[in-house]
């Protein structure tokens, strides 16, 4: 039931007057501007505006193409890149879009780069040069605008590092570097802490899409560890790391309810696929029981988990 109808019910179960329900709605705040509002949509435009100007131009220069020689296509990206730059320093409104578009602008300079010459150098090494390149793009404008997409550009230079995406099929795979890709997308987390925000001018979101991500590097490798012969290992490191994870944030100077609840989802899919490994090791019994059984026990995991990180939100929300 909506706020309004409800509203509209008590009025009516009260016997009001209209000027009375009027004045109840408008109590409720119904149909009133959201206070936040008048700060939030301008920003919201302006980095639509900057997302959709970016991909624009983009397009004008993919068909455009044929046009330019390899030194007027450099020229042009080169020149995307340092006008963005520019005006993110001059206009301080409008820092935050135009630091975005530079930062991808730098992306699609390193992507033609790397096809013009090939280099031969791996993919992780593009990711990992515009995160490097990004970095200082993105303590300089100190907004979650450009923090949430670098996070997304670094932490995918992590996975192609430490592997790509992992197989069960795949005979051989680097455990040290899982782990450490590991690692180093859990640091990622660690500096956009609220913490280090005087130092890095990230907000929360950048934590939370860190965390995210993070999450599903943790808990694919480990899940696909899960499955692969003689790999166990990773995946009893993989869920020790979100058990680690979950009790620190559920510590109140850790707290997070986003990353708590994407620690929380990591965590439900490592255990049920456990079961699921567990049911089904030997091959053999009733197969239409067991997944019932599965299904039995991954919605019992799943409730269990809901209650657990709602108790712990609750007791955020009360205090120490």
């Amino acid at each position: 039931m909506s706020l309004r109808l409800a509203i509209l019910e008590l009025a009516a179960s009260r016997r009001l007057a209209p000027a009375g329900a009027r004045r109840l709605l408008q109590l409720a705040g119904v149909g009133s501007e959201p206070a936040r509002l008048p700060a939030v949509l301008p920003r919201a435009i302006a980095v639509l505006a900057a997302v959709l100007g970016g991909f624009g131009v983009l397009l004008w220069v993919a068909a455009s193409w044929a046009d330019f020689g390899r030194g007027g296509r450099f020229a042009l990206l080169q020149a995307l890149v340092f006008t963005m730059g520019i005006g993110a320093w001059w206009l301080p409104r409008a820092r935050a879009p135009l630091g975005l578009a530079a930062l991808l602008a730098i992306g699609g300079l390193f992507a033609y780069f790397g096809q013009t010459y090939q280099t031969g150098a791996d993919a992780w090494q593009l990711f990992a040069l515009w995160a490097a390149i990004g970095l200082p793009l993105a303590l300089a404008v100190r907004s979650d605008v450009v923090w949430v997409p670098w996070a997304v550009v670094a932490t995918t230079g992590i996975v192609l590092w430490s592997g790509g995406a992992p197989s069960p099929w795949r005979g051989h795979v680097d455990v040290g570097r899982q782990v450490t890709g590991w690692a180093a997308a859990i640091a990622l987390v660690l500096a956009a802490a609220p913490a280090w925000r005087r130092v890095t001018g990230a907000g929360p979101w950048a934590m939370r899409t860190a965390a995210a991500l993070a999450v599903c590097t943790v808990t694919l490798s480990a899940l696909v560890a899960l499955f692969g012969p003689g790999r166990e290992g990773l995946y009893v490191a993989g869920l020790a790391v979100l058990v680690v994870a979950a009790v620190l944030l559920a510590l109140p100077a850790w707290h997070d309810l986003f990353a708590l609840s994407a620690v929380a989802l990591g965590l439900d899919t490592l255990v049920v696929g456990g079961l699921a490994r567990w049911l089904f090791g030997d091959g053999r019994g009733d197969w239409l029981g067991t997944f019932g059984l599965l299904g039995l026990l991954a919605a019992g995991v799943l409730a269990a988990t809901v209650q657990a990180v709602m108790r712990v939100a609750a007791a955020r929300r009360a205090g120490p």
